[in-house]
């Protein structure tokens, strides 16, 4: 409708992106402390529960969101946008959960360089999607968007380099000798780990879409 364009619009949807992204980067904190004192049995379970919680944090405002866009007259940007935007970024904390339940679920017994890389790498990811994520509400200012371009190149940067530490851990993985249910469980670890890197870059894809057609 001609008037629709001076209806005021529900903003709300940025502060449960923020609300959203602040969850991925607890459970992305949470890895990495499983990962860096997974030596430490007594706080697995510490560190998984920490894990849980924010994902199920995740959860309540994906499905926020989701009741939202059907009942809002006016969204800030396309309906579809939001809900590939949310959905998307309720991936990546999934990935995170998957992953530190397979840690625990396979009985790996330690962890090793290559597995503390990717995590390092999934949990810069998932920062530079909090701060992309929280520049979104102010993506009509040209310096804005800018901003906002050059933190989805990073994160493609850092999706790289995880890539990059995969494909040199199976190739070490396959090249020595090694028990075979030990190399199934790395192999099934540095998957899920560079998933997580994937499904950031998938969020910095939206993104740049988002920012491309209302800037």
């Amino acid at each position: 409708m001609f008037f629709s364009k001076f209806l005021p619009k529900n903003d709300v949807f940025y502060d449960l992106f923020d609300q959203h992204a602040e969850f991925i980067v607890k459970t992305g904190i949470g890895l990495k402390d499983l990962v860096a004192n997974f030596g430490d049995v007594s706080s697995r379970d510490r560190y998984i529960s920490n894990i849980n919680s924010a994902e199920h944090g995740a959860d309540r405002v994906t499905k926020e969101v989701n009741r939202l866009i059907h009942k809002t007259f006016i969204t800030p940007i396309d309906r579809e946008q939001i809900h590939a935007l949310i959905n998307m970024m309720d991936d990546i904390a999934d990935a995170i959960q998957d992953t530190a339940e397979v840690l625990i679920l396979y009985n790996v017994t330690k962890t090793n360089a290559d597995i503390v890389g990717l995590t390092d790498l999934s949990l810069k990811a998932c920062e530079r999607v909090r701060y992309a994520v929280s520049l979104l509400s102010s993506v009509g200012k040209p310096n804005i968007a800018m901003g906002i371009l050059k933190t989805c190149e990073e994160i493609d940067i850092l999706e790289s380099d995880a890539d990059r530490i995969m494909r040199s851990a199976m190739s070490d993985l396959f090249q020595n000798d090694q028990d075979a249910k030990e190399l199934i469980k790395l192999k099934a670890i540095y998957e899920l780990l560079e998933t997580i890197t994937d499904k950031c870059e998938d969020v910095a894809n939206i993104i740049e879409g988002i920012v491309l057609e209302n800037s």
